[in-house]
């Protein structure tokens, strides 16, 4: 069963909260593609997309959308003051110099080290690669947010990924709709829980050790 709306905007509320004033943020389709709308007004943040924008602003409003503005996933996107738009050759060579500051992805299974599965379900037909393995090897901080399960009951944050790896080692920070997890050298940090769950749920969903924070947290 997928997550209602509600879920999916507090773990994007919970996402924007690690981004900072003046940031280069790269967003992946799905959840991530509504942080954007929780970056408060007076916090400067310019957003990223492969396909040649860099100053994306928030969704737009049903009926206002441009049909010449779109973001990688095709979905229609705003612009900010001082946006600017370029090809997808300078787009990724923004990715690959390593300039952006946070890449915020969605996920399909994430290993205890931090190795990341996102991009094919062996079987089933994708439009294409996209940008997914380029951003998750060189932004400065990768954060995954994904339900914690998946839709038939399975753990999506393991041991070891079973699906193809996006890359490995790359995942800083795991958000789902139960908590906050940290990878760290010496393996998970559960350091946040969302509202109604509780630290026993989140172990038992995990097949991943879960080491818990002294200073754990409710998210709000």
């Amino acid at each position: 069963m997928g997550m209602g709306v509600d879920r999916r905007n507090l773990i994007a509320k919970r996402a924007a909260q690690e981004i900072e004033h003046g940031m280069i943020v790269n967003l992946g389709i799905g959840i991530p593609s509504l942080v954007a709308n929780h970056i408060p007004q007076e916090k400067q943040v310019m957003f990223q997309a492969e396909n040649g924008v860099l100053g994306m602003g928030k969704s737009p409003e049903r009926g206002d959308e441009n049909a010449m503005l779109c973001n990688a996933g095709g979905y229609p996107v705003t612009v900010v003051p001082g946006a600017s738009y370029f090809d997808s050759a300078t787009a990724f060579g923004i990715i690959r110099s390593g300039c952006l500051d946070i890449t915020i992805l969605g996920g399909l299974e994430v290993s205890e080290k931090g190795d990341l599965a996102n991009w094919i379900v062996p079987g089933k037909r994708i439009p294409g690669i996209g940008g997914a393995m380029e951003l998750a090897q060189k932004a400065k901080k990768v954060i995954v947010v994904m339900c914690h399960v998946s839709k038939n009951g399975h753990f999506k944050i393991l041991k070891e990924c079973k699906l193809p790896l996006t890359a490995k080692r790359c995942v800083n920070m795991i958000i789902t709709d139960m908590a906050v997890i940290e990878v760290t050298g010496s393996g998970l940090v559960l350091k946040e829980i969302m509202p109604t769950y509780t630290v026993e749920d989140v172990i038992d969903h995990t097949e991943a050790p879960l080491q818990v924070a002294h200073d754990l947290v409710i998210v709000s």
